[in-house]
């Protein structure tokens, strides 16, 4: 079987399986296999798969078709540039989240050194890991309840270079840390799936990510009331928090934090324009 042969039965094998891109998703898989860029398969087409090869290739779009994400079966991700390990005890790192980082550390920045910065519900690791390595004089508190992803997140914070600025602790909230700690800067993901909608998920998160990092509560904004109550006396004077959130919270969430008296300086937008970012101050 050719590299061509390969990608165009395993497509239509994906395809059949309603996944998503089956033909990107085909040549990731294959990319991943022989160790090549993607773009260098179109120069290989004619290459002869080893049957080593094309049974580990039908194991790995096997896999896929039942709907285990691409990221798990590489185990890795790519994150502002950064490659992330990833497996089961770690949401995948969503593209909307590299704007919330890139907010994160153009503040940073402008801090007097060193800046420090909370990361609530670090997960794997990668808004922690992006402040660091953008702010090299930072530090960085990366804060999870969940030790198999305190796990991951130091793995891949060594990976990256950045674990000698980064100090990992885990536990439920705000209590975990120490009583004296304050932050220029607190960033956090957290979980924003309201309880009932996680059954209606796509399979690939339904099934795969944590569901520790997805449920919200019963309307998903049981975090956001946490951190609008308790994050204040965590900020540095000139502090600032900045929150992801889901489609359509944007209005409960900013009534949430104006009526602990924080003021909402902006709600952001995301690449496919929907409100996904709030920034807050006191």
């Amino acid at each position: 079987m050719t590299v061509l042969e390969a990608i165009q039965k395993s497509t239509d094998f994906l395809a059949r399986k309603d996944v998503e891109s089956p033909r990107l998703q085909t040549e990731l898989l294959l990319a991943h296999l022989l160790q090549l860029p993607r773009m260098k398969l179109y120069l290989n087409f004619e290459r002869a798969l080893t049957p080593t090869e094309v049974e580990t290739l039908r194991e790995l779009v096997k896999r896929r078709g039942q709907r285990e994400p691409l990221q798990h079966i590489t185990s890795s991700t790519s994150f502002c540039g950064y490659e992330m390990r990833v497996n089961r005890a770690v949401l995948v790192p969503r593209p909307e989240t590299e704007l919330l980082a890139e907010n994160g550390w153009q503040f940073l920045a402008g801090r007097p050194a060193p800046a420090t910065a909370l990361d609530f519900g670090t997960g794997s690791g990668c808004l922690a890991i992006a402040l660091a390595a953008k702010c090299p004089t930072a530090r960085i508190t990366a804060l999870d309840i969940s030790v198999a992803a305190l796990e991951v997140a130091q793995f891949n914070a060594e990976k990256n270079s950045a674990a000698g600025q980064i100090e990992f602790l885990a536990g439920d909230g705000f209590a975990a840390l120490p009583a004296e700690a304050v932050f220029d800067l607190i960033v956090s993901n957290p979980p924003y799936i309201p309880t009932a909608e996680i059954a209606t998920l796509q399979p690939e998160v339904r099934d795969f990510d944590p569901a520790g990092a997805l449920d919200g509560g019963a309307d998903g904004l049981r975090f956001y009331e946490l951190l609008a109550a308790q994050a204040a006396r965590r900020l540095r004077p000139g502090g600032k928090i900045m929150l992801e959130f889901g489609d359509g919270q944007a209005d409960a969430i900013r009534r949430l934090f104006e009526n602990e008296k924080w003021i909402v300086e902006t709600v952001q937008e995301d690449y496919s324009h929907r409100a996904r970012i709030l920034i807050a101050h006191l």
